[in-house]
């Protein structure tokens, strides 16, 4: 792994963190706010993959 690979995880885990973290507070959280954090995270996660088979 490369630093550029490492910093894609990084911001992948503080938006894990981020969208967790507004929701532990609550007893319920719609479906459509735990989509649109997963999408966010595949986004990233995507791309990360894409850079990989290139290499």
């Amino acid at each position: 792994m490369d630093l550029q690979d490492l910093t894609r995880i990084e911001e992948v885990m503080d938006m894990i963190d981020a969208g967790l973290g507004g929701m532990t507070d609550r007893q319920m959280v719609s479906t459509s706010e735990v989509t649109n954090l997963l999408l966010d995270v595949r986004m990233l996660l995507s791309g990360f993959e894409v850079m990989e088979s290139v290499e």
